[in-house]
């Protein structure tokens, strides 16, 4: 029988590898005072940091102000029965490579801009609100808005808090693992 999670746990699903040492940005958070859990870093090393949903806009507005100044992608995703719902903040130190560039400075082929996604979970059963990001990066107006459209997880502070892709009258969120699809759907007049 699998362990039984904590609710408001950030650490990944029990059967997710363990990350071994911190990398820059989460030494660096720690630094500033931000409290954060390390979760393994992915395929391509990026690192991944579980950030509690009330202080996901102060640890993102400190890494805006240390570089990290594009919302490359937002998003979310479903654990899987029994587990949670996450939603991430994928950012990227775009500035400084735009700097280099700007000053005439060749790029060699296998420069890559620092990176970090910020991931929040929540419980499927507990209070599914994130402040937005939305005041910080405007790029994550439709992406908050699509994860809300498909997972409803909903962004507080958002200034179009509606769907997206589905009709507003849509009931439940397509991309949720215990969707289930209803037999027909009235369409409405387009007139």
């Amino acid at each position: 029988m699998p362990e039984e999670t904590s609710e408001t746990s950030l650490a990944p699903a029990a059967s997710a590898p363990v990350a071994t040492a911190p990398g820059v940005v989460s030494t660096w958070l720690q630094g500033q005072g931000f409290d954060h859990e390390l979760l393994p870093a992915d395929h391509l090393g990026v690192e991944n940091l579980g950030i509690e949903a009330p202080f996901l806009p102060l640890v993102a507005t400190a890494l805006k102000a240390a570089g990290f100044d594009y919302l490359q992608c937002q998003g979310g995703y479903d654990e899987g029965p029994g587990g949670r719902l996450v939603s991430f903040y994928h950012l990227v130190k775009l500035g400084v490579l735009a700097d280099q560039l700007a000053g005439g400075a060749p790029l060699a082929a296998e420069v890559r801009p620092e990176e970090v996604r910020l991931k929040v979970f929540l419980p499927r059963e507990g209070e599914l609100k994130i402040p937005s990001l939305y005041g910080l990066f405007r790029g994550a107006d439709w992406q908050e808005r699509e994860t809300f459209d498909m997972f409803g997880i909903a962004y507080e502070g958002h200034p179009h808090p509606k769907r997206l892709l589905m009709p507003e009258d849509w009931k439940g969120y397509p991309l949720r693992k215990d969707y289930v699809q209803p037999d027909f759907y009235e369409m409405q007049d387009a007139y």
